[in-house]
């Protein structure tokens, strides 16, 4: 078994990973009669497949020997509706200053990303859109 999710009430669980016993809560959105005071299940989803594709993207970097830490990722979930559910991912990949690649490197990198199980496990309909800002290299 993986986890246990518990429902707390108003539009609340709490979801336990049984392995490491960390907790994460979440709440409904509030354009779905909840507080919003946690991540939704369907933000869990957009949010998994940012963490699924940077994982991937340090095993590949670990493999090329790269230190690609500090990468962030901004994540947009777009809702659609009836039925109401998730009907895009926007994705934006930011760089630190200090990670300056190839273009063969960068083209490894997105290309591990591309693979995620998560990517693998999203439903056709929903529009996965991935932009990579990466700096450029300094030409002297």
């Amino acid at each position: 078994m993986t986890s246990t999710v518990v429902y707390e009430g108003n539009l609340r669980t709490v979801c336990t990973h049984l392995k490491s016993g960390t907790v994460i809560e979440t709440d409904a959105p509030p354009d779905n009669q909840g507080k919003g005071e946690r991540f939704s299940p369907s933000d869990l989803v957009a949010t998994a497949l940012a963490s699924c594709m940077l994982t991937i993207m340090g095993i590949k970097a670990r493999d090329m020997e790269l230190d690609i830490r500090g990468i962030k990722v901004e994540v947009e979930k777009i809702m659609a509706g009836d039925p109401r559910r998730i009907g895009g991912i926007n994705l934006t990949f930011h760089f630190p200053d200090n990670i300056l690649l190839t273009e063969k490197q960068r083209t490894v990198l997105e290309r591990a990303a591309h693979t995620c199980p998560v990517i693998y496990s999203i439903h056709p309909n929903i529009k996965v859109n991935a932009i990579f800002k990466w700096n450029e290299i300094p030409v002297n």
